[in-house]
């Protein structure tokens, strides 16, 4: 209903970001704040259109300096509206390969020059994982999501994996940790009522602080960092 009630009231405006967008992934001579930029601008028109306010937290703690990877838990499709429009450093994300099948979301991952990953496919997993690795120490940022698929339970967290820290490892760059409270609520509740979903951006965690660790122990400090904020939200309701 909400995605409806998007469509509706920023009609001609959707047709023509669409194109935009579509037209800014083809091509190549737009710079990545260009097409970020763009993305955000009808990110921030959409949140509008469907009645959802985003409160962030801690934008202080985004690096000033490119090169860092953002691992957020993952509520949902809306989740990365919800940092698009909170965060106005550029970042490209990894998705999952069926997001490649969803209108509008494939292409704003090709606008963003976003990479999909193929969770049944080791080889090629990897391999978007050593790209990804080498375009952050070249300067670019990324969100990708630790658990792998979204939890279908509010804001519950699944298991982080280990896997999905191993391109931060490599390129020895800030992971930050990225707390999502109630970002479920604007797709999977079946309501146009107003909502509000929160982005916490947690201090960094350089690489001198996790360079002795395993993935797996990287992966469940980071969990818990960001649990520790969703009880926290969870007890103030």
């Amino acid at each position: 209903m909400r995605i409806a009630l998007m469509v509706l009231r920023m009609f001609f405006r959707a047709i023509v970001f669409t194109f935009m967008i579509g037209w800014y992934g083809k091509h190549d001579n737009y710079s990545e704040e260009q097409r970020y930029n763009l993305i955000r601008k009808a990110t921030l028109q959409a949140n509008h259109a469907g009645r959802i306010t985003i409160v962030s937290y801690g934008t202080e703690n985004i690096p000033n300096k490119n090169g860092f990877i953002m691992f957020p838990n993952h509520q949902g499709l809306y989740d990365v509206l919800g940092l698009i429009e909170s965060c106005s450093t550029p970042f490209s994300i990894v998705m999952k390969k069926e997001a490649g099948n969803v209108i509008l979301l494939k292409q704003v991952v090709n606008c963003l020059k976003g990479q999909l990953i193929d969770r049944n496919d080791i080889r090629q997993g990897l391999s978007v994982i050593n790209k990804m690795t080498e375009e952050v120490k070249n300067g670019r940022n990324y969100v990708i999501f630790a658990e792998g698929t979204r939890t279908r339970n509010k804001n519950e967290l699944l298991e982080f994996k280990g896997g999905s820290f191993k391109a931060a490892m490599n390129a020895k760059c800030p992971i930050v940790p990225v707390a999502l409270v109630d970002s479920y609520k604007p797709f999977d509740e079946n309501t146009i009522q107003p909502v509000t979903v929160q982005v916490h951006y947690l201090a960094p965690i350089l690489f001198e602080e996790y360079s002795g660790m395993k993935s797996v122990e990287i992966a469940k400090m980071v969990r818990e960092r960001i649990s520790e904020v969703i009880v926290e939200c969870e007890k103030g309701n």
